[in-house]
């Protein structure tokens, strides 16, 4: 059961407000930029993802995405929603959604670029200068560079302000120590957007900076880490006196919690979401397929359909709250919280009724997806700020 699109219901505040020739105009604009992407998408997915994505390695899965970056870049689809200027598209939001769910129909591929282009990119046009802005947007956009995140440690998870990977003051920048954990992308990434302590004296909140740091450099060490399902998307990364330049500090020493903040507003944001969007659906798609003509089955699709028209429906109202902080970072909690256990459980119910075709599938996609709930913040965390921020239940 496929119900209607990003693209038609959509509509802000700004839209709804009148139908007058300039919005009609957009509109016409939007219709034409969906035409187009669904066309492009139809002749450029890979073949060989769409048809055989569960039997790749992950040397070859990682492959494809790479190239899919550097495909989206000379497509005109990279960085949709970032300014021109710094080598985006210079469109909306709403675009970068739109994208995101066709290309979940034409179950195309995610690239590895997704943290540079969703985090790094809009990070730094909030908080970065103007020379730190020419020197890595554009390469993220066209997916030169590869970014991970540095924020989680060993025994600094879901407790962001008690980060311990120390950043020394040196002449002409830092070196850091330290360890950080659950690292996506580590064994690919070029640069990390690393948060540090690098004001021990200094109390919580205030003794913590953002950095952009080399991975390639001597001093930083990686040790995948082989997940259940055989696959290493994860790394733990040792630092050991690796230098990064006074260039590569983000803002002030000391205003790395305000950056972490405005950072994760954009890991549980919209298109985050619509980027996983992809992947579930595409899953979702799979599951439908293979139990097409199995009425025992029906109901349970559907209902799984239903939630992700909820996620999609979800999606479109955090893109109508980008104006309003506080209601924005409400919506996007209830809305990390539901697509990560939404795709837990079409892998359930995958594994569960997988014939022998798609069961290597299901089986990775199973126990992949177990980690699903800890992505962008736990869903325990998330479940606090719901009861805290949104119910405003009691303490």
């Amino acid at each position: 059961m496929r119900v209607r699109s990003f693209a038609c219901t959509v509509p802000t505040k700004r839209l709804a407000k009148n139908r007058s020739t300039a919005m009609k105009s957009i509109e016409s604009n939007r219709e034409i930029f969906i035409a187009a992407a669904s066309t492009w998408l139809e002749a450029n997915v890979p073949s060989r993802w769409r048809e055989n994505r569960g039997a790749l390695s992950e040397d070859e899965s990682t492959q494809i995405r790479r190239d899919w970056d550097a495909c989206l870049h000379s497509g005109g689809y990279a960085g949709l929603s970032l300014p021109k200027i710094h080598g985006g598209q210079g469109l909306s939001l709403v675009e970068e959604v739109i994208f995101s769910e066709l290309s979940a129909r034409a179950q195309a591929p995610d690239g590895l670029a997704r943290i540079g282009r969703i985090l790094t990119a809009p990070t730094l046009i909030a908080h970065g200068t103007e020379e730190q802005l020419a020197r890595y947007l554009p390469r993220i956009v066209n997916g030169d560079e590869i970014w991970c995140q540095g924020f989680s440690e060993p025994g600094a998870g879901s407790d962001l302000a008690g980060v311990t990977c120390s950043a020394k003051k040196v002449e002409g920048g830092y070196l850091v120590n330290g360890r950080k954990t659950w690292t996506s992308f580590a064994r690919v990434a070029d640069r990390c957007i690393l948060l540090a302590n690098s004001l021990p004296e200094a109390g919580r909140y205030k003794n913590l900076s953002m950095f952009l740091l080399d991975m390639k450099q001597p001093g930083v060490r990686i040790e995948p880490i082989k997940q259940a399902s055989g696959l290493s998307h994860f790394a733990e990364v040792v630092f050991e006196d690796a230098f990064v330049s006074d260039f590569d500090l983000i803002a002030n020493n000391g205003d790395g919690w305000k950056i972490a903040m405005t950072l994760l507003t954009h890991e549980r944001g919209a298109v985050e979401a619509a980027s996983r969007y992809v992947e579930i659906r595409a899953d979702m798609d799979l599951l439908n397929a293979s139990l097409a003509g199995q009425p025992e089955h029906k109901l349970a699709l559907e209902r799984l359909d239903i939630r992700i028209e909820m996620i999609r429906w979800q999606t479109s109202k955090v893109i109508d709250l980008d104006e309003d902080s506080e209601e924005f970072n409400k919506a996007t909690s209830i809305l990390k919280l539901a697509w990560s256990e939404l795709w837990q459980d079409i892998s359930n119910l995958g594994i569960t009724v997988a014939g022998p075709h798609d069961y290597k599938h299901w089986r990775s996609q199973y126990l992949e997806t177990r980690a699903a709930s800890i992505y962008s913040g736990s869903n325990e965390i998330q479940r606090n700020i719901i009861g805290d921020r949104v119910l405003g239940l009691p303490r």
